[in-house]
């Protein structure tokens, strides 16, 4: 029987991480077509669609709901498992929400060793204890491709639910991770993969945290996955009906990231994150920070709209980059 270190995920699937995911067009398409409910407790689902559902159970408490879940995009079986736990915990904090109940969504092929499912497990369960959840069960079937995930269910006061509209002109933009996971794993060197893996596999709940503790300064929320910086921008800058100028010389990057985008090497993702934008970005900025702002992330960080009074301390904590300014006009993105 192969040990854990002889085994390398990425060599049993075709596509990892959250460029995985749709292309965010064809799947705005299919959820516009769906039905929607009527329930009046349902205060965040599909119309519009956000980071997470959320559910109000009493006046002052409301159940947040997401699920997340992709293919390997690394090797080691523990990071596959802590970056699943802290991309799917992403979107309960993204939602200003706290972290209380998680359950496994596990496919994988029958001949994969049971000890590198275990050591999945064994990573996804301590990353969800750090963000201060409990993992209470799953789902596992058999599939050619290992794939995993979880379904996460978190609570937040209704009356300070994080969303993606609400950004205000004036309001400062800023980035609670560093760029470049997509393109650091596809073709960054051993040294590089290993700082884009520790940063996926670290929670964004002290971000979310040093946000709520200012949470009537915060305006919007999301966090940045498989559509990119520009593609999340956009949603926000479309749900609020302003521009999100992105300073791209300010961007945090993994190290090696620029380097690989100006070699021309581009993730599979990058044209559908193009399409997505497509008219509604305008850019002075050069190709390479382009790429870096298509580039899919795995594990984001967090991106917000903040009014300028508080953008400084969250600056200082260290927790965050100041990228850009929210701007009247558009919506659109605007890449300089």
């Amino acid at each position: 029987m192969p040990n854990n270190a002889s085994i390398k995920l990425t060599e049993w699937t075709s596509c990892g991480g959250c460029a995985a995911k749709w292309g965010a067009s064809l799947l705005a398409g299919m959820v516009k077509d769906m039905p929607m409910g009527f329930d009046t407790s349902l205060l965040v689902g599909l119309a519009p669609f956000d980071d997470a559902a959320v559910y109000q159970l009493t006046p002052g408490l409301a159940l947040v709901s997401t699920t997340d879940f992709f293919p390997p995009l690394v090797d080691d079986p523990s990071d596959f498992g802590a970056i699943a736990a802290a991309n799917a915990c992403s979107d309960v904090f993204a939602m200003g929400g706290r972290v209380v109940l998680a359950v496994n969504i596990a496919a994988f092929p029958e001949e994969l060793p049971p000890e590198v499912i275990a050591a999945i497990f064994a990573a996804a369960s301590e990353t969800v204890a750090a963000a201060g959840g409990t993992i209470a069960g799953g789902h596992t079937i058999r599939n050619p491709e290992p794939i995993f995930g979880l379904a996460v269910q978190g609570v937040v006061d209704p009356s300070r639910i994080f969303r993606k509209g609400g950004a205000q002109p004036g309001d400062v933009v800023v980035l609670s991770k560093p760029l470049g996971t997509g393109l650091v794993t596809a073709a960054g060197s051993d040294a590089d993969k290993k700082a884009a893996i520790a940063g996926m596999r670290t929670l964004n709940r002290a971000a979310a945290e040093s946000l709520q503790a200012h949470h009537q300064f915060v305006h919007a929320v999301t966090d940045v996955t498989g559509y990119g910086l520009a593609g999340h921008g956009w949603e926000i800058a479309e749900r609020s009906g302003v521009t999100l100028r992105i300073a791209t010389e300010s961007l945090p990057l993994y190290p090696g990231a620029l380097d690989v985008a100006l070699s021309g090497h581009r993730t599979g993702g990058d044209p559908r994150n193009r399409a997505y934008v497509g008219e509604h970005l305008t850019s002075s900025a050069s190709e390479a920070h382009v790429a870096l702002c298509m580039d899919p992330q795995t594990s984001g960080g967090l991106l917000a709209a903040v009014s300028e009074s508080i953008a400084a301390e969250l600056v200082d904590s260290g927790l965050w980059t100041d990228i850009g300014v929210v701007e009247l006009g558009g919506p659109g993105v605007s890449l300089q």
